[in-house]
């Protein structure tokens, strides 16, 4: 671990000889085809940005039925296939995301040392699963006009909670309906 440009650099490698199981078949294998450096974003830590410089193996599948030949090695809670942000560092922008617009996240993200878009954030806000909800009690229906007196829509509220549950395109009763 070193500070190198005002951020904190961790330097790790997975183990040589640990058994990796194939994501397509399941089978283990410790027959290494190469190694690769990852670049990882995490948490900031004292102010500062952090960087895991990861060093993982690239093995073969031992099972000639599956229909992958290599496969890379993924860390659990750690990395994820394409990945260039830790799990951690996602839900965190994924919460401050919800909490405040995508615009001010990219602004505070900078200021604790984390380099991100305003459209990252916009895209794992929208990746979050949506809430899970109870079937109403008491239904509010109402539309509403995206230009006036051309398109309109409607939405459906829970009246007791006063959360929006669906907005509908247009104002038919068949898509009411369903």
């Amino acid at each position: 671990m070193e500070v190198r440009e005002g951020r904190v650099v961790i330097e790790a490698s997975t183990p040589e000889r640990a058994p990796v199981p194939c994501p397509g078949c399941r089978t283990p294998s410790e027959r290494v085809h190469s190694r690769y450096g990852r670049r990882l974003a995490d948490a900031p830590c004292a102010g500062r940005g952090v960087v895991i410089e990861l060093s993982v193996r690239r093995l073969f599948c031992d099972n000639g039925d599956c229909p992958r030949v290599t496969f890379a090695e993924q860390i659990e809670g750690l990395t994820f296939r394409y990945g260039r942000r830790t799990p951690g560092l996602q839900r965190l922008i994924a919460a401050l995301g919800v909490v405040i617009a995508a615009r001010a996240v990219a602004r505070l993200a900078l200021l604790l040392g984390i380099v991100i878009s305003r459209m990252t954030v916009l895209r794992l806000v929208m990746a979050l699963p949506d809430p899970a909800w109870a079937t109403p009690r008491v239904l509010g229906i109402d539309e509403f006009a995206t230009r006036k007196a051309r398109r309109y829509g409607t939405i459906l509220v829970d009246c007791e909670t006063h959360q929006p549950l669906d907005l509908l395109p247009d104002r038919d009763a068949d898509s009411v309906a369903t």
